[in-house]
């Protein structure tokens, strides 16, 4: 069996994190990922990326509730559970010493999601419509 890298390993429980942090994941799961014991990967994961294991995944799903709060009208607990957090009151205290801010006051400081629109909805109705008849309900008969 040819050598890996210790790197490689590490790279494959921080793959799962990115990928799956919207799922209840622990450090036990990144480390089965990694196929290392649960201390080992977190003394290997904080050497390698300055982190610990948690605090990483806690950041990944930090980021993504933070792109959430300004893109879409969706409200904090929905964020919050739908990164793969269980605590709402948690998520807060998290948000807030990351970000300087509450979850709700983040979100008032940039524009309602509905002006992220690019294309004005009268357009976009317009456009949404059938082009073309697909029935020939006003053409004549068809060709024979």
């Amino acid at each position: 069996m040819a050598f890996v890298p210790a790197a490689r390993h590490l790279l494959r429980a921080k793959d799962l994190a990115d990928g799956r942090y919207f799922e209840p994941l622990s450090v036990s799961d990144m480390a089965s990922a990694a196929g290392l014991s649960r201390a080992h990967f977190s003394r290997q994961f904080r050497r390698a990326f300055g982190e610990s294991p948690h605090a990483y995944l806690l950041t990944r799903r930090l980021e993504r509730a933070a792109a959430l709060l300004r893109t879409t009208d969706r409200s904090v607990a929905d964020i919050c559970f739908s990164v793969g957090l269980r605590s709402v009151g948690s998520f807060t205290t998290s948000f807030t010493r990351t970000y300087g801010a509450p979850p709700t006051a983040y979100r008032a400081a940039f524009p309602p999601a509905a002006r992220h629109a690019l294309i004005p909805t009268c357009v976009m109705r317009a456009y949404g419509r059938p082009q073309y008849s697909t029935f020939r309900e006003d053409s004549g008969p068809a060709p024979g």
